[in-house]
């Protein structure tokens, strides 16, 4: 699987991006998949993810009420709609993809990552 993100840029606190995980070489449709975080300095972060069927999402607290990840199957593509930014969610985003079971919210879990996408939320 080789997953591609984008839709990152620089935004004003307030804003709104969505970013979308395009998956290419292998559908993933029975894939769980996930997206994570980087702020510099610091370790990689979970930030939502949604089972293979899409019934299930999870959010860390940071974002709950703000970010909503989907996703479109058919299009082999996930998506982070990310409203009401705040400077602190400024990171490269990541997406993965994971077959299995486990924590879905552990980095170690996921088996194929993007390679990111900068996120940048200005005060």
């Amino acid at each position: 699987v080789q997953l591609q993100a984008y839709g990152g840029g620089l935004v004003q606190a307030g804003g709104s991006l969505r970013l979308s995980c395009a998956a290419s070489r292998r559908t993933v449709s029975n894939y769980d998949m996930g997206w994570f975080r980087q702020a510099p300095g610091k370790e990689r972060e979970f930030v939502a993810a949604i089972t293979w069927s899409g019934s299930t999402t999870y959010y860390t607290d940071s974002v709950k009420g703000r970010f909503t990840i989907s996703r479109d199957n058919a299009k082999n593509t996930v998506y982070l709609q990310m409203n009401s930014l705040k400077p602190e969610d400024t990171a490269v985003y990541y997406c993965a993809a994971r077959i299995g079971f486990g924590r879905i919210v552990t980095v170690s879990q996921y088996d194929y990552w993007g390679q990111g996408t900068l996120v940048t939320v200005s005060s």
